[in-house]
């Protein structure tokens, strides 16, 4: 990256939205497929269900997440990523291979 070049709006907006905690979490999770919002939950266990709810909120808001319910008795509702999603997703995946090999636990 050159030195010179600015930070644009653009970029700033979307490092804010993958920064905000526990948004990576939630798209990388939806990688594997549509999720049920209690799945999502069981899976991120330290997310609390207002903080999950704000979070898919501002996600579907952005497009990356559609909610989408099913016609079924009784109601069930799942969450899966859109397009745009699915290639921050994508970029999200690399993060997770460059983590098993540099991050300490």
């Amino acid at each position: 990256m050159d030195e010179q070049q600015d930070i644009g709006p653009k970029i700033e907006k979307s490092f804010d939205l993958v920064g905000k905690r526990w948004t990576g979490l939630i798209i990388y999770v939806l990688m594997g497929g549509p999720k049920r919002f209690t799945e999502i939950h069981t899976m991120i266990p330290y997310l609390s269900k207002r903080m999950l709810t704000e979070r898919m909120k501002e996600l579907e808001e952005q497009g990356i997440v559609v909610r989408h319910v099913l016609p079924e008795r009784p109601i069930r509702t799942e969450y899966l990523l859109t397009k745009k999603g699915t290639e921050l997703g994508k970029i999200l995946c690399q993060l997770s291979h460059w983590a098993e090999n540099w991050v300490k636990e």
